[in-house]
């Protein structure tokens, strides 16, 4: 994602890659940096950041490839930084390999980058930088929502992920600087919620609290001025019937489910270290289902070392019996550091990607028949402006989904009344007429 807008003094380009949690660092440091106005024109930015992220190959790549690119089309005297995850996690080897980069720093210095750009010094805190209350954020690509940070790290051991070599254990921000937080920008205008982390139902175990994310619903529904709210990654051994149910009954969060499973045999969950056996992966998928209008997301990895070609079709079967409305599949991909990656039982890469492309390809009809489910229906959105694809439509998103990633909504006719004008960031009840493509045309009704 890149950030943009013009300075007629110093300019800044910014792009964020990865996860939504790195967006809340990008924004962070867009707030350090609040001096400077941005640009989409790298060539001519004074300041050039990369938040890169290092969680497999495919992104390794992007991140390195996007800053050579940046670096080629730079000015001469331009300050070019990389920062995050990848700059973190190999700071030596790509120091001593990338001489066109000014800054290094990884992540534990977001709120000190205004210093390092201009020190034009690299550096690397111990610690991971942890947000809070006290952060100035520049709230990026909407006016009514906003991602949260939960905390950093994670306790949990999975065999193929790499995150806690450099991101450390599990830290929770305290309860009363998330509603602090919150508070500030409801404040500011913002209605809509979504709280993440790497393990966002393991929130606040580390200060001693098995709930912690019960608690936080309790106290967000207490926050007067949010519309709606959502949890992501939620992880199976951390998830419990009683944090369903909490989100279920909440009159602020929405039924929404997001929990990688990665898998679903007993053989291959023991050897990924993913705490759950089937059976209650199982109990809580189909809790999740039992719920009102629940919307059920999740990531699977194909090929990881040691799946059989059972493993692999047992996996197929259970994502087309299940019928996720969302669902996401990664070739598995060798982190050094991880125990998969001294497996002896590795898969040939031909094999891992063809089972990748049929895992993809039943989710592409399952997300499909989750669409075409939408028809008829009638239900409320969030209207965001005017779509890329015509300027006669309105790009809008159901309340219930996360922004960017679970789809868009195009709004082509309203009857709101003539001259009633539809006003974007706000809420409106539309009843789905057709499904166009993977799209749902809708019409405002209220």
């Amino acid at each position: 994602m890149k950030f943009s807008t013009q300075n007629p003094k110093k300019s800044l380009h910014l792009v964020s890659l990865g996860c939504t949690k790195n967006l809340v660092d990008s924004e962070i440091m867009l707030g350090k940096l609040k001096d400077y106005t941005m640009t989409n024109d790298a060539s001519s930015a004074d300041v050039i950041i990369v938040n890169t992220c290092g969680f497999i190959d495919s992104a390794k790549q992007e991140s390195l490839n996007t800053i050579l690119n940046l670096h080629d089309e730079r000015k001469k005297e331009s300050v070019l930084v990389m920062a995050g995850c990848l700059s973190e996690r190999y700071q030596g080897e790509l120091q001593k390999e990338l001489p066109e980069i000014d800054v290094f720093t990884g992540v534990g210095d977001y709120d000190k980058i205004d210093l390092l750009v201009n020190e034009k010094r690299s550096a690397f805190t111990n610690e991971v930088f942890l947000a809070s209350d006290t952060n100035e954020r520049v709230i990026t690509g909407s006016s009514y929502h906003a991602y949260i940070k939960l905390s950093e790290g994670c306790n949990q051991t999975c065999s193929f992920c790499a995150i806690p070599s450099f991101k450390g254990k599990l830290h929770s921000r305290t309860l009363e600087s998330l509603v602090k937080e919150v508070k500030s920008l409801v404040a500011r205008g913002y209605i809509d919620f979504s709280f993440v982390s790497q393990d966002s139902s393991s929130f606040l175990r580390d200060l001693g609290h098995k709930d912690g994310l019960e608690q936080l619903i309790s106290a967000v529904e207490n926050i007067e001025g949010i519309k709606t709210a959502r949890i992501l990654y939620l992880y199976p051994s951390t998830t419990t019937l009683s944090l369903i149910d909490k989100i279920a009954d909440s009159k602020v969060f929405v039924n929404y489910f997001d929990m990688p499973l990665q898998h679903i045999t007993p053989s291959m969950l023991k050897i990924m270290k993913r705490g759950k056996g089937v059976e209650k992966l199982n109990e809580l998928m189909n809790h999740m289902r039992t719920k009102p209008n629940s919307f059920v997301r999740t990531t699977f990895i194909a090929g990881h070392p040691g799946e059989t070609v059972e493993d692999h079709e047992a996996l197929c079967k259970y994502i087309e019996e299940f019928k996720f409305d969302r669902a996401n599949v990664f070739s598995y991909s060798t982190e050094e550091g991880t125990t998969a990656a001294e497996s002896s039982d590795l898969i040939e890469q031909e094999i891992i990607d063809e089972r990748a492309e049929i895992i993809g390809e039943i989710i592409a009809q399952t997300t499909q028949e989750s669409l075409e489910a939408e028809v008829g229906k009638t239900f409320e959105v969030y209207v965001d402006g005017e779509s890329e694809e015509h300027e006669y439509l309105l790009s809008a998103r159901k309340t219930l989904w996360a922004p960017d990633i679970d789809g868009e909504i195009y709004i082509n006719d309203n009857e709101l009344g003539e001259g009633e004008q539809i006003k974007f960031g706000q809420i409106y009840t539309v009843k789905v007429t057709e499904l166009a493509g993977d799209k749902l045309l809708a019409t405002v009704i209220k």
